[in-house]
């Protein structure tokens, strides 16, 4: 196990509008706020056509093979996340969503693309004096936080 501390800091309550890219308005929010490191609660509607990362291929093997799930229809979501910055200062996004409709439910990563479907609720707590950052480990080749 790795940490860091921080402390809380400005907290936004930000609506998501119809059509945005919840990880580009998202990581957009946070350039504009000088946010380096924020957790996050939201909650909405994803679109059809909305895509998550539903978990790797092979469990073990590299490189890692991304599955993706493409919503069919608008879906009823439920997300958190993180905001850290990577290496060169960007706010990189990492949250995860549980979407629903009907009978059926599926879980993933939202880095793919996902639509807003008329309205989201975000709720941004920023993390001051937080050292951590994303940052590319290998093998893996992914920007992994490090606390």
């Amino acid at each position: 196990m790795k940490y860091s501390e921080a402390r809380p800091g400005r907290i936004f309550v930000v609506r998501l509008e119809d059509g945005e890219i919840v990880h580009e308005t998202l990581e957009g929010f946070a350039r504009q706020h000088g946010i380096a490191a924020a957790s996050l609660l939201l909650l909405g509607g994803a679109d059809d056509g909305s895509t998550l990362v539903v978990g790797p291929e092979k469990d073990r093997e590299l490189p890692l093979v991304a599955m993706e799930k493409r919503l069919t229809h608008a879906h009823e979501v439920a997300g958190v996340g993180t905001i850290f910055s990577d290496e060169e200062g960007q706010p990189l996004l990492h949250l995860h969503m549980a979407c629903g409709r009907g009978e059926e439910a599926v879980v993933g990563c939202i880095r793919p693309g996902v639509r807003v479907w008329r309205v989201m609720e975000v709720i941004v707590s920023e993390l001051h004096d937080c050292q951590a950052r994303r940052v590319v480990e290998e093998p893996l080749g992914l920007k992994l936080l490090r606390p």
